[in-house]
C-alpha cells in the first residue's frame, strides 16, 4: 500500500494557507487535529527580501506554540527548511515587491509540510503565487 501522508500533510498546508478568515481557518484546525494531525497558520506581509528572515522565524515559532514540534533542533530544522523551500519558488515573483498571505503548516508523524500563499504586487498590480515545502523529521 502506498503512504500517502506526505500528500495528506501537504494538501492539509495548503487548505490553511488559503483560508479566508480566523474562522475557516479555526474550523480546518480542529477537523484536522480530530484526525491526529497537527496544524498551524501565521499571517506574514511586507517588502519581501526584508520578509523572508521574519516569515521563516514566524512559522517556526507558530509551528511550536501551536505543538506541531517541540523544542528539538530537528524538528525547528526542518520547518524552516520547508518554509525556506516554499518561499523560494515564489522569490522570483516577488523579489522587489510587497507581499502578503498566509502559511499553513501540517505534520503527521515524521511528515511536515509548509505553504506559503501570497499576494504580490504593487498598488493594484497583483500576483498570487503557492510555494509548498515538505520534510520528514
Amino acid at each position: 500500500m502506498q503512504d500517502t501522508t506526505s500528500r495528506e500533510v501537504c494538501r492539509v498546508a495548503v487548505l490553511l494557507s488559503l483560508s479566508r478568515d480566523r474562522d475557516e481557518e479555526q474550523t480546518i484546525k480542529d477537523a484536522y487535529r480530530a484526525q491526529g494531525m497537527g496544524t498551524a497558520a501565521v499571517d506574514h506581509g511586507g517588502d519581501f527580501v526584508g520578509s523572508v528572515a521574519k516569515m521563516v522565524e514566524r512559522t517556526v515559532v507558530a509551528a511550536k506554540r501551536e505543538g506541531v514540534i517541540g523544542a528539538y533542533h530537528n524538528e525547528e530544522g526542518a520547518v524552516a527548511g520547508a518554509i525556506r523551500e516554499a518561499v523560494s519558488q515564489i522569490a522570483g515573483k516577488a523579489i522587489g515587491l510587497n507581499i502578503g498571505g498566509k502559511i499553513g503548516i501540517a505534520r503527521r508523524d515524521d511528515h511536515v509540510a509548509v505553504c506559503i500563499f501570497a499576494n504580490i504586487g504593487l498598488l493594484h498590480l497583483n500576483e498570487n503565487a503557492i510555494g509548498l515545502g515538505h520534510r520528514a523529521i
